[in-house]
């Protein structure tokens, strides 16, 4: 259902206007533009040898080696003129994006995967750095490579940093900056390397290792739940920082909140051998929903700033792509603190708050009093009738669009276009229409969450229906929706506190009537179900038999499941996982009178317990002065004051991740106009960033997406993940784009993708892949796969 344009404009217009709006940089819009982006499609699939392909102005060419891997990173340099790239096979590629070649293959002596890769700034691009998952940091220098040939072998790193003790999964670099680039690692630390201090460190754990780099410890900063203090360690799997305020630093790890630094508040870098306390930070980022799960698997797999620095993107495993403002001034940016999210769902009587839009007659009148020259009134009411016709067919597209909504909901189709087109109503032209457009909107698109059901579609028409409260208080729809929201959230008491007010609302309505009733039958049933268990008494636990596990057990289980999880490709331990301070809670439950435990030694209640390695030099002390997490610490007693938190503006759905932890969300374009991400299934999507309408979804790899980086300048993306065909020959295998399909479509034509009816049916899958927790298989040698999608204008 394509009945309405994109909100970057009409190309021919932009085209003909830039002579006219010269403060417009029309080349910025044009990079990565609807029109091109909805006519990409797959030209051509290269395994082979260097082939040539010719498609109008585009020239592109692919290239027989390639690593012999998965490829975790690809980043492009400052001019978009280099492509590097780091893979399994522990090697970085540099590619030329003008010749369409590969220039150098390094044998970086990493011995475990490259996670990360990036370009030093202002080093003519001499100067690269890898991470990996042997906890190193390795940097070269490019030029002493050029007389060695296209396989440079291994090579000397120009410099070495051995101090963080676990997998190092993200890089960054500071525009402008030659001289340092930050690591973050799963063992709780960011650490700020300077190349003019030295090119190398000692060890994690050495004797002698005084490596004073730490610019964040957060070994004591994870969150289970807003309202819990910070107490265990927070892997870092995230950062950035920003290319318009490099002062300000993004990070993200194993909790559900991205954090926002400002680099020059930081207290001095430190050493490792002493534990910090959790540095204050300048804002939380988390969906409000998120914030109370305390979900340990909850966590974040990617964050980045937007090009002009106003908004973050968090990308979460098993969840949704959410969009963040930072500006406080931004009047879409949100706050919320510990509590508010209950408030939401709880019945409070609210007060009208109708938005009075000043008439357009009256705003122009007032600006014409003031012009008393002829000419400039003429052309004023020339303006005034141009911007009322412009604002009066805004006016009924929206109404068109909500009446198309409507019509799909009681048809129960069209349940995916239904919502978009209610996105496109409230995010595109919020403060165009009236409060009764708006409240009608809110409701209709609550009624279609709570149709589709995908996750947290229930949490989203919660937000909808106090949107329509705060409207009109008296609404009964508001009202209803809202109990069928929390009825599908299983909370029968609070739906029953706004099913009632729904019915005296409209008293003769069967359908309120229904609903106070059946939760009136649930939450009887419920409570004589908790009546009959206290009755006959709470059930004794069962002895428990079997071989009893020793501690090796206890911690090689654990930290196998986790690393299973999270990375899904990890087929034996690893000496770097095991560095790391252990920290688990364990209850135990002794059946027998109270105060007489059947074994003696044996404890109630929970327990903490940290293990550290022989020879380890952190010390549980440290700078806490006692046992015990930094939190209790630092709060002498007081009770801990949970932060707050800004709110999503934004939600992006259809895509799938929780196969791996190092799946990218990023903004395309200058202008960051639109939001892309890979997902596990193999497709790649795109959504408008003010709307959160799907655009294009492009298959890019036979198993998983994980990498997307566009082009600094051109309409050109790279993107990078798994695939699982074993093949005889290991070749760099290529999938071009370019925007010559002969129509625009929500897919990419051919045989490589799903048919546009089939995209809902995708995304149903996806969505399904979401909610069940997927078993990835065993780590097997793959081929290397790379999407190159190119697009002119």
């Amino acid at each position: 259902m394509e009945v309405w344009p994109f909100h970057d404009g009409n190309v021919h217009n932009l085209l003909e206007n830039r002579h006219i709006d010269i403060g417009h940089d029309v080349g910025h819009s044009l990079q990565m533009h609807s029109s091109l982006i909805r006519r990409l499609s797959m030209e051509q699939e290269l395994e082979d040898a260097p082939q040539t392909i010719t498609s109008g102005i585009l020239l592109c060419s692919l290239f027989e080696q390639g690593h012999q891997g998965c490829v975790n990173a690809v980043a492009w340099n400052s001019d978009g003129s280099l492509l590097i790239s780091g893979s399994d096979d522990e090697q970085i590629n540099i590619w030329s994006y003008s010749g369409r070649k590969l220039l150098h293959s390094i044998e970086t002596g990493h011995s475990a995967n490259i996670f990360c890769t990036k370009f030093i700034p202002q080093t003519s691009d001499d100067l690269v750095v890898s991470g990996a998952g042997d906890a190193e940091v390795r940097s070269f220098i490019l030029s002493r490579l050029n007389e060695r040939g296209l396989n440079d072998g291994a090579v000397t790193p120009s410099a070495l940093y051995r101090c963080h003790t676990r997998r190092v999964k993200k890089l960054a670099v500071e525009a402008g900056n030659p001289n340092m680039v930050w690591s973050a690692s799963e063992d709780g630390t960011l650490r700020q390397h300077d190349f003019r201090e030295g090119t190398s460190c000692p060890p994690a754990g050495s004797s002698h290792q005084e490596c004073r780099s730490v610019l964040l410890d957060l070994r004591g900063g994870a969150k289970k739940s807003l309202a819990d203090p910070p107490r265990h360690t927070l892997a870092l799997k995230s950062c950035d920082i920003s290319s318009t305020r490099p002062h300000l630093l993004l990070v993200g790890g194993s909790d559900a909140f991205a954090r926002l630094y400002d680099r020059r508040m930081l207290p001095p870098l430190t050493s490792c051998r002493k534990r910090m306390l959790p540095p204050t930070c300048v804002n939380y980022f988390c969906p409000m929903h998120l914030s109370d799960r305390g979900r340990s698997s909850l966590h974040l797999t990617h964050v980045t700033f937007s090009p002009n620095g106003e908004e973050v993107l968090l990308s979460y495993s098993g969840e949704h792509v959410y969009l963040m403002d930072i500006n406080h001034a931004s009047a879409s940016l949100m706050q919320y603190t510990s509590g508010d999210a209950s408030k939401l769902m709880t019945f409070t009587p609210v007060l009208n708050k109708l938005e009075h839009q000043q008439p357009l007659s009256s705003a122009f009148k007032n600006g014409l009093r003031s012009r008393s020259n002829t000419a400039a009134r003429v052309i004023f009411f020339v303006m005034y009738f141009s911007y009322t016709l412009t604002w009066r067919l805004q006016i009924e597209k929206c109404r068109m669009l909500v009446e198309i909504a409507k019509r799909f909901l009681d048809e129960e189709i069209n349940i995916f276009h239904a919502i978009e087109a209610c996105n496109e109503v409230l995010d595109g032209h919020g403060s165009d229409i009236g409060p009764t457009l708006r409240l009608e909107c809110f409701c209709t698109r609550a009624a279609l969450l709570l149709k589709r059901k995908w996750k947290n579609d229930a949490h989203m028409a919660i937000r909808d229906c106090n949107n329509a409260r705060r409207i009109d208080s008296s609404s009964f729809r508001a009202h209803y929706l809202m109990a069928e929201a929390l009825e599908q959230l299983g909370k029968h008491k609070e739906a029953l506190d706004f099913a009632v007010p729904a019915q005296c609302l409209s008293p003769y309505d069967t359908m309120a009537a229904e609903k106070v009733e059946n939760i009136r039958k649930h939450l009887a049933a419920a409570e004589a179900e908790k009546s009959n268990k206290a009755s006959n008494g709470a059930p004794r636990p069962e002895p428990r038999t079997g071989r009893v596990l020793s501690l090796t057990d206890i911690l090689y289980r654990s930290e196998a499941n986790s690393d299973a999880l999270q990375d899904g490709q990890r087929p034996e331990r690893e000496d770097s996982d095991f560095d790391e301070e252990l920290e688990f809670d364990f209850e135990t439950s002794i059946s027998g009178d109270e105060g007489h435990d059947v074994v003696s030694n044996m404890l109630h209640g929970s327990v903490n317990l940290r293990i550290h390695r022989r020879g380890d030099s952190t010390k549980e002390t440290g700078a806490y002065g006692s046992r015990g997490s930094p939190s209790s610490s630092s709060q002498n007693g007081a009770a801990y004051q949970p932060e707050a938190v800004i709110d999503m503006k934004k939600r992006y759905v259809g895509h799938c991740n929780v196969g791996t932890d190092i799946k990218q969300a990023s903004f395309l374009g200058q202008r960051g106009e639109f939001v892309a991400s890979g997902s596990d299934d193999g497709r790649w999507f795109i959504w408008e960033k003010k709307t959160g309408r799907l655009i294009k979804m492009l298959l890019g790899d036979d198993a998983v997406v994980n990498c997307v980086q566009c082009h600094p300048f051109d309409c050109f993306v790279a993107t990078s993940g798994i695939d699982n065909t074993i093949k005889a020959s290991i070749r760099l295998m290529g999938r071009l784009w370019t925007p010559t399909a002969a129509v625009p479509s929500l897919v990419a034509g051919g045989s490589a993708g799903p048919e546009a009816a089939n995209v809902l049916e995708v995304m149903e899958m996806e969505h399904a892949s979401d909610e069940i927790a997927v078993d990835v298989p065993p780590f097997s040698p793959s081929l290397p796969c790379f999407s190159l999608v190119a697009c002119s204008d």
